[in-house]
């Protein structure tokens, strides 16, 4: 029996007359019919331009109904979708042109004469805007949509996700139609999503937060969204009221936090706010559940395993914890030898399931690698486990700061930072050291419109709730962070910039 996707995003249960999309800010609306529709069109153009099951579509647009459309049509053609950042340049868009090797490729329209000598010798090229229009818009107008799905099974490939490849080549993760259906299905009935909801879309669509669950979990249940172009605090702020699920990342909250009309009563309606792709502080926590009555559920996942674990909907959401293993997923905590550790112990988060990836596309080292030899994915992140099952993530293994021979965990000396006054966020990394191996620094970003706090304050404010090994040797207040697009703090980036701030064996702050 087929196992796409589309069809199961677009069972014959639920009416094409309810609205799918809701266009905040031009009013168009796109009901589900209309997006069925669409989609069977843009279907026919690929199979049209020579797209068979399994060939890659990629695509590098803004957001908007036809992108989701788009997206569809390659599900439901059986190809293999490839989102790419819009804010890529042309030099690291060669990268993922060359190693994917799609058969279609649509482009903004402005973009289209940089990229044109980094696309594969054939490949058929169609252009998208903003509002929707463009070539590839203008050739589903003049086809029929294909009505049937191109049967597909549960390990035949449904999409591929680059990782941010900062620390080298970067690596297609091969994700299933299976692996997106479990966690669509998995999702609504853990969080309770159903017709009743209506989600407040403001994340952008060619990461896996915005499309693969957001979308997804909204089109399986039949639940109607508002469909922002990007997020922005007024129009949120005006359509919280008109909705009942928010999903998030945490510079999306302290964003919202800075404005004064997020209150309870703006928020009577919501249901539920989930926040994921980076740590949630517990100060944003803390103010966010104080201010407008909801506790932010906080959820794990990796680009090669969607939703690993979730704080429940029902029951405690604990702050600085990643809630439990999802349904049919087997999560352990193993040292570095690959035994198991005793509960409350650090290790590597390692899990198998109907979640994990198909490996790395062309790269079968790197795929092999990646798993234990029982078949566990091994994620590169740091946690602990409670004797209940609540996991605890303390960082990433290659965050791991060793310092005298000490390990520190940089989400602790983070969460003790962030409680200090005058500290929007921050991170913590380790440097070369010429004495200790590595050395912690710390760079804050301040809270805006306030005074920027004194390093030598948040010194000696750290100095009683850490104990000495882990205090920053060194730390920096600046006005922002870098991060990428779905706000997560870029710790790569970090290091190269400091990576010689001990040189010269100062430990001054």
């Amino acid at each position: 029996m087929s196992a796409n996707l589309h069809d199961v995003l677009f069972p014959a249960s639920l009416p094409g007359t309810a609205t799918a999309l809701t266009l905040a800010g031009t009013g168009g609306v796109w009901s589900r019919a209309r997006l069925a529709d669409t989609a069977g069109r843009i279907a026919a153009v690929l199979r049209a331009a020579g797209v068979v099951p399994g060939d890659r579509v990629a695509a590098q647009v803004e957001k908007s109904g036809e992108a989701v459309a788009l997206y569809l049509a390659c599900l439901k053609a059986g190809a293999v979708y490839l989102p790419l950042n819009t804010a890529y340049t042309p030099h690291e868009m060669a990268a993922f042109l060359g190693d994917a090797e799609p058969t279609v490729f649509v482009g903004q329209p402005q973009a289209m004469a940089a990229l044109a000598p980094h696309l594969p010798e054939g490949c058929t090229r169609f252009t998208l805007d903003a509002a929707g229009g463009g070539s590839l818009s203008d050739a589903a107008d003049a086809h029929f949509p294909l009505v049937e799905s191109m049967p597909r099974g549960r390990d035949d490939l449904a999409a591929i996700l680059y990782t941010s490849g900062t620390t080298g080549r970067a690596k297609g993760a091969m994700i299933t139609h299976g692996n997106l259906i479990h966690a669509a299905e998995a999702l609504n009935a853990l969080w309770g999503i159903t017709g009743d909801d209506v989600l407040l879309h403001a994340l952008p669509v060619f990461h896996a937060h915005g499309l693969f669950i957001a979308i997804n979990c909204a089109l399986r249940a039949g639940a109607p969204i508002w469909f922002l172009p990007k997020f922005a605090v007024d129009p949120v702020i005006d359509l919280l009221p008109r909705s009942t699920l928010f999903m998030g990342v945490p510079t999306l909250y302290t964003r919202l936090l800075g404005d004064p009309r997020l209150t309870r009563d703006l928020c009577g309606r919501m249901r539920l706010f989930t926040s994921g792709s980076a740590p949630l502080s517990g100060t944003t926590f803390d103010a966010f559940r104080d201010r407008t009555g909801h506790a932010i559920l906080e959820r794990y996942g990796t680009t090669e395993t969607a939703i690993i674990s979730s704080n429940p909907l029902i029951g405690d959401r604990i702050q600085g914890t990643v809630g439990y293993a999802m349904p049919d997923v087997e999560v352990r905590i193993f040292g570095e030898a690959g035994e198991e550790m005793p509960r409350g112990d650090v290790g590597e988060v390692v899990l198998r399931g109907p979640n994990v990836f198909a490996g790395y596309w062309r790269m079968p080292e790197e795929s092999t690698a990646a798993f234990t030899p029982d078949g566990f994915f091994r994620t590169g992140d740091l946690a602990r486990m409670g004797e209940d099952g609540r996991i605890t993530i303390v960082g990433r293994a290659k965050d791991l700061i060793i310092s005298g021979g000490y390990n520190v965990y940089p989400r602790e000396v983070e969460a003790a930072l962030a409680r200090l006054d005058g500290v929007e966020d921050c991170a913590v990394i380790g440097v070369p050291h010429p004495d200790f191996g590595e050395g912690v620094i710390a760079i804050v970003e301040r809270k805006p419109g306030l005074p920027a706090p004194e390093p030598a304050a948040l010194l000696s404010g750290l100095s009683g709730a850490l104990a000495r090994y882990k205090l920053p040797k060194h730390l920096i207040v600046q006005d922002a962070l870098p991060r990428n697009a779905m706000g997560k703090v870029q710790k790569t980036e970090l290091r190269r910039i400091h990576a010689g701030i001990f040189q010269d064996g100062s430990d001054a702050a």
